[in-house]
């Protein structure tokens, strides 16, 4: 089956940017217009009904029905009570990657995507039952303040994250500009964690910045790609065509840091290089459901520029999707370290009253079979970024890449 290019918006995110009760929900606002004492009654009555017999939800009912009883500052916040509800039932999957989504949360979801939020401008992910930095992004106070990829957050000012959702992480970190937080970070490499203030701000990033390079007499254009948003495609379009132009007679796409996002954008860049008609990556369900099977619809207008993508562990998702398509139809080869091994797909599904509901569905596959979730993607050539190259400025990275391009 083909799914093509449809534009379905099927969200994974590592990373948020620093960030069957539905039924009932719905029910439930609805039946308001009654008397205050009388609509939870209703809620509950109807949701017994429904309930699926698999298990003994009456133990759900029951608990329902003592806070609305005998709770000390009854009546209760029943909305409070259904989001809660709600997220333990997600939680109760053991699945990090699906989560519930209140309608406050949705929008900042939504934001973090378009590239417009207030917090300290750092993706964070679970990884090992830790709270993981992926990537701070370029400029921000995150990585003013030292934070670095693979980093771990022990505590939240005075809270600590082991326990947390990503989603209450991120609550706790995100906040106004202008209003600091204090993060207890435990660095790559380092033995004790170190407490980290550090200033909230406005935080607006494009998706995508380029470059042309002079690399021993050629002409190489560099591909920075931060995330896969709604703008990214045609930002990357653009660059290709500039570079084009130009006559470059290399690309390095830099996928380092870059968490992923749209699952659309990424099938559409990778149809820049990959021929249309090929397969760009697998989606395959758990229920033994037919695959659906992306390809390529685009103009391959730098398919013959040869091509090096950088990776490293913060490179999740779509960089994985992109980078394992090119390498897979020879596009490219892979330089840096291993990514991340994010490929599992959320699909976002609305709720009521602007909530939303991001859910695993299905695992990705590169076109030859390799299967991202639980593997990630080791590059081609091998080559570490140090902490005493951060501090010194030095990319070696980029350097191998150049040399590979330029002999």
């Amino acid at each position: 089956m083909s799914a093509g290019n449809s534009k379905v918006k099927y969200f994974y995110l590592v990373m948020v940017v620093l960030i069957a009760l539905a039924v009932g929900y719905q029910v439930g606002v609805s039946d308001r217009g009654g008397a205050a004492d009388s609509w939870p009654l209703r809620f509950l009555d109807f949701g017994r009904e429904r309930a699926p017999k698999t298990a003994n939800w009456n133990l759900l009912w029951d608990v329902i029905d003592k806070i609305n009883d005998k709770y000390v500052d009854r009546p209760a916040d029943q909305v409070k009570i259904l989001h809660g509800a709600v997220a333990g039932a997600v939680a109760g999957l053991d699945d990090p990657y699906s989560v519930f989504l209140p309608p406050k949360e949705a929008k900042e979801f939504a934001d973090d995507l378009k590239g417009n939020f207030e917090g300290i401008g750092a993706e964070i992910a679970m990884k090992n039952q830790r709270l993981t930095v992926v990537a701070p992004l370029p400029g921000s106070p995150a990585e003013k303040a030292g934070l670095r990829s693979g980093d771990y957050i022990y505590k939240v000012d005075e809270t600590e994250t082991r326990g947390l959702t990503i989603e209450e992480a991120v609550d706790k970190i995100r906040g106004p500009a202008g209003s600091a937080v204090k993060l207890s970070v435990l660095h790559r490499g380092a033995s004790s964690p170190e407490d980290v203030s550090i200033v909230r701000q406005k935080i607006e990033i494009k998706s995508v910045s380029s470059e042309v390079r002079e690399a021993r007499g050629k002409k190489i254009g560099i591909l920075k790609m931060r995330r896969f948003g709604e703008d990214t495609t045609g930002e990357v379009n653009a660059a290709l065509d500039q570079f084009l132009l130009q006559n470059v007679q290399g690309i390095i796409v830099d996928l380092r840091n870059n968490p992923g996002g749209y699952l659309d954008a990424a099938v559409d860049i990778a149809g820049l290089w990959v021929p249309e008609g090929d397969t760009v990556v697998v989606q395959r369900y758990g229920n033994g459901q037919e695959d659906d099977i992306y390809k390529s619809e685009g103009n391959p207008k730098v398919k013959g520029t040869p091509t090096i993508v950088l990776i490293n562990g913060g490179s999740a998702s779509s960089s994985e999707i992109l980078a394992g398509a090119l390498r897979d139809h020879a596009l490219a080869k892979l330089v840096g370290e291993k990514s991340f091994g994010k490929g599992s797909i959320q699909e976002l599904i609305g709720l009521a009253e602007g909530a939303e509901l991001k859910l695993t569905i299905a695992k990705w596959l590169t076109p030859a079979g390799h299967d991202l979730n639980k593997e990630g993607l080791d590059p081609d050539v091998k080559v570490e970024l140090t902490d005493e190259d951060f501090d010194a400025d030095r990319d070696p990275q980029m350097d191998r890449a150049l040399e590979l391009l330029a002999p």
